[in-house]
C-alpha cells in the first residue's frame, strides 16, 4: 500500500505564503491551492456562483458576468456575517475539489501532499487531518507595509483587513512548523529546503484510505473529508 500524509500550509494576508508555495513547487512538491479552487468554483454556471449572486445581488458582477472579487471582498471584510455566509456557500464546493485532488496524488504515490489553506487555523476544521501544519510568518509591521504596498491601501484599511484574520502570532502557537518570511527570499528559501528535507525523511505515515463524508456543521453546512487509519 502507498504511504502518504497531509501537510497543512497557511499564513496571513501579505505574509508571503505565495513565495513559499512557489519554492515548494520548484522542489516538485504536490500542492493543492484552496484559493485557486475557490476562484474556479465561483465561475458562471457553477452552483456556488448562482448562490452568491442570489444572496449578494448582481451589483457584484463584472460586465463579463463573472464575480467582481474586489467588490465582493469589500463587502465581506466590513460585514463578518456576510463573510460567514459566503464561506458557507463556497467551502463545501472547495473541499469536494480538494478531496478529488488528494485522491489523485494518493494514486500517483506522493509521499506527502501540501494543502494550501489560507484560513486553516481560523476554521480549525481540517487541522485534525494534517500530520503537520506550517505557518508562513512575518512580523506585524512587515505585514502591514507589504499589504499597503501590494493593494494600494491606507494604513487604516490595511489594519482592518489584517484584523479580519487570526493574528499571525496566535497562529504561530498552533503550527507545528514556522517559516519566518520577514527577511529576504533567500532566507525563506533556506527554511523551506530544511522543511522539505525533514518531511521527506519523516517516519510519520498515513496508511491512507480516504473516505468521503458529508456533515452539516453550522450555517449552510461544510462538506469535509474523513481521514482514517493514522499510524504514528
Amino acid at each position: 500500500m502507498s504511504t502518504m500524509f497531509l501537510v497543512g500550509l497557511s499564513g496571513g494576508i501579505a505574509s508571503g505564503k505565495s513565495t513559499v508555495v512557489a519554492i515548494l513547487r520548484e522542489l516538485g512538491c504536490a500542492v493543492i491551492d484552496a484559493d485557486v479552487i475557490a476562484r474556479e468554483v465561483v465561475q458562471p454556471h457553477f452552483k456556488a456562483y448562482r448562490q452568491i449572486v442570489h444572496y449578494f445581488g448582481t451589483e457584484i458582477l463584472l460586465e463579463s458576468g463573472e464575480i467582481n472579487r474586489e467588490a465582493l471582498g469589500n463587502i465581506i471584510f466590513s460585514h463578518p456575517e456576510k463573510r460567514q455566509l459566503l464561506n458557507s456557500i463556497t467551502h463545501p464546493e472547495i473541499q469536494k475539489e480538494m478531496l478529488k485532488q488528494i485522491l489523485k496524488y494518493f494514486v500517483l504515490g506522493y509521499r506527502y501532499v501540501i494543502l494550501d489553506i489560507p484560513l486553516l487555523f481560523e476554521t480549525n476544521r481540517l487541522t485534525k487531518f494534517m500530520k503537520h501544519t506550517v505557518l508562513v510568518y512575518c512580523d506585524p509591521q512587515t505585514q502591514l507595509r507589504r499589504l499597503m504596498k501590494r493593494n494600494g491601501l491606507s494604513q487604516a484599511e490595511a489594519e482592518e483587513r489584517v484584523a479580519s484574520q487570526l493574528p499571525l502570532d496566535e497562529k504561530r502557537k498552533l503550527a507545528s512548523h514556522v517559516i519566518d518570511n520577514s527577511g529576504d527570499r533567500e532566507s525563506t528559501r533556506r527554511q523551506v529546503l530544511r522543511l522539505h528535507a525533514r518531511l521527506e525523511d519523516s517516519l510519520d505515515f498515513l496508511w491512507a484510505r480516504l473516505a468521503l463524508g458529508t456533515a452539516v456543521a453550522g450555517l449552510g453546512g461544510l462538506v469535509y473529508f474523513l481521514l482514517r487509519h493514522f499510524v504514528s
